[in-house]
C-alpha cells in the first residue's frame, strides 16, 4: 500500500470510518504481532495486548496529531500495553503447564527460541530495529531511553545471538 493510500485510510479512520480503521489494522497486524511477541513471548498475552491496543486506538484515534506517525503511535501504545501485562504477570505468580510450540517452520522456532534467551531489553530493540525497520532514534523515543543505549543494546543483542548460534 502506498503512503497516499495509507494517509487517506488514516484520515477516514479519524473520521470514525470503521472499514478504514479495520484496513489499517489489517495492514499493520504482522508488525504489531512481532512487537508484542518479542516483549511477552506468549501468543495469548500478545493477542490480548494487541486487542486492547486496537480498542484503545479506535477510541483515542482523535488524539493522533499527525497521520504520518500512525504506525509509531500505535506501536508505542502496544509497547506500553505489553509492559502493563508484564507488570501484572509479575505480581501474580502462577505455575502453568508446559506450552507446546505452535506449528511453525523450523527457522521461526529456532529464532523465537534464540530471542527468548535474550533479556527483554535486547530482544525488544532487535525486533524493533530488524523486524519493524525503526531507526535507533525512533526506538529511543519509544522506549524512552538514550539513543546511545539503543545502539549498545543492539550491539550486545547481536553478540548474544551470535554466541547462541555458535
Amino acid at each position: 500500500m502506498q503512503k497516499k493510500e495509507l494517509l487517506q485510510l488514516i484520515r477516514k479512520a479519524k473520521a470514525k470510518d470503521p472499514d478504514a480503521f479495520s484496513s489499517l489494522i489489517y495492514f499493520y497486524m504482522k508488525d504489531l504481532y512481532r512487537v508484542a511477541i518479542s516483549i511477552l513471548m506468549n501468543d495469548e498475552d500478545a493477542a490480548d495486548a494487541i486487542q486492547d491496543t486496537i480498542l484503545g486506538c479506535w477510541e483515542k484515534l482523535y488524539t493522533l496529531k499527525e497521520e504520518k506517525y500512525f504506525k509509531t503511535w500505535i506501536t508505542r501504545i502496544l509497547i506500553n500495553r505489553c509492559y502493563d501485562i508484564r507488570k501484572k504477570q509479575q505480581r501474580i505468580t502462577v505455575l502453568e503447564g508446559y506450552e507446546e510450540p505452535s506449528a511453525e517452520d523450523q527457522y521461526n522456532v529456532e529464532l523465537k527460541e534464540a530471542l527468548g534467551q535474550l533479556d527483554e531489553k535486547y530482544r525488544i530493540v532487535l525486533v524493533l530495529y530488524y523486524s519493524e525497520g525503526y531507526q535507533t532514534g525512533e526506538i529511543a523515543e519509544f522506549l524512552e531511553i538514550p539513543r546511545s543505549t539503543v545502539q549498545t543494546r543492539l550491539q550486545r543483542g547481536r553478540e548474544k545471538l551470535e554466541a547462541y548460534y555458535r
